[in-house]
């Protein structure tokens, strides 16, 4: 039997030397890192710790739950004075918020909106004019419309109250009598626009309301005795009224081209096929011959009186 081979005494020695000398710096950086750690922070640094952790722990549940003083925080939250001026501030900002909605309603905007959309509807362009296009004409053509009593506001109840002008009996033109004269001239344009269509029932059936008593339409009313709250929604329901009968007068042509072409199709055959798709190209030609924008813009703004 063949002996193994022992590796000789000189490869222990080495691996011996090299064990011992990788341990011995180990052993000495632990005593020294010991030593140098204390040093590191500060006495003062050290003293004040325990101060921090104590400082910035939470309260016991045990502990009263803290409350701060609003009276501290907000002197001038409990004075009458500012607790009278906070509340304009916010009465002011909601009216300001609801106040474009309040004058578009005022006016004839609503009528104008009403028709174009019906004539977008009629030519069967689905979103062409775009929304944005229809309320802006919209708005525009109301704005033309409405100069008139724009003006008049503007020189009987603006410009007084801007200048302080004085009142007869004493005192100046202020907030209250800028808003009755502007309440006041919208109330007559208001009045107008429902007499010239024909709508004095939806002011009696509002003033009912209003007044909580039977009101026959035998009696006159006085203008200036409707409060606005009642003459607002009639004038709303006059407008809408006015605006469903000028866009039917719209339609009608366009609705005639649809049935004729919906019988040609018929009587051809060809009932698979769409009459909107064949009946559009000729509601286009129809609205560009006689000049269609013209004559719905000249409409609308001779409706108003």
């Amino acid at each position: 039997m063949s002996r193994r081979r022992r590796p000789p005494r000189l490869v222990w020695a080495a691996a011996l030397v090299a064990v011992a000398c990788g341990a011995a710096p180990r052993a000495s950086a632990q005593p020294e890192a010991a030593i140098t750690a204390p040093s590191s922070t500060p006495p003062d640094v050290a003293s004040a710790a325990p101060d921090e952790s104590t400082s910035d722990a939470a309260p016991s549940a045990d502990g009263p739950l803290f409350v701060p003083d609003l009276t501290r925080i907000l002197p001038r939250a409990t004075d009458r004075q500012s607790l009278s001026n906070s509340v304009q501030i916010l009465v002011l900002l909601t009216v300001l918020t609801v106040l474009p909605s309040i004058v578009l309603m005022m006016t004839c905007f609503v009528r104008m909106l009403v028709v174009l959309a019906l004539l977008r509807q009629a030519l069967g362009t689905q979103q062409l004019p775009p929304s944005q296009v229809v309320v802006g004409l919209a708005l525009f053509l109301t704005i033309l419309v409405m100069a008139p009593t724009w003006e008049r506001i503007h020189s009987e109840a603006i410009q007084p109250y801007l200048e302080a002008r004085p009142l007869p009996g004493g005192g100046t033109f202020g907030q209250m009598e800028a808003l009755s004269t502007a309440g006041g001239i919208l109330r007559e344009f208001m009045f107008k626009q429902i007499r010239a269509a024909g709508n004095e029932t939806d002011v009696y059936l509002m003033y009912e309301y209003a007044a909580q008593r039977a009101v026959p339409p035998t009696e006159t009313l006085d203008e200036r005795a409707v409060p606005l709250t009642a003459v607002i929604p009639a004038f709303i329901l006059s407008e809408l009224k006015a605006a469903f009968v000028l866009g039917f007068r719209i339609y009608l042509p366009f609705l005639v081209i649809d049935l004729v072409i919906s019988t040609v199709l018929v009587a051809m055959g060809m009932m698979m096929l769409p009459p909107v798709l064949i009946s559009l190209p000729f509601k286009l030609l129809l609205f560009v011959l006689v000049d269609g924008w013209h004559l719905v813009a000249g409409a609308l703004m001779a409706s108003v009186r």
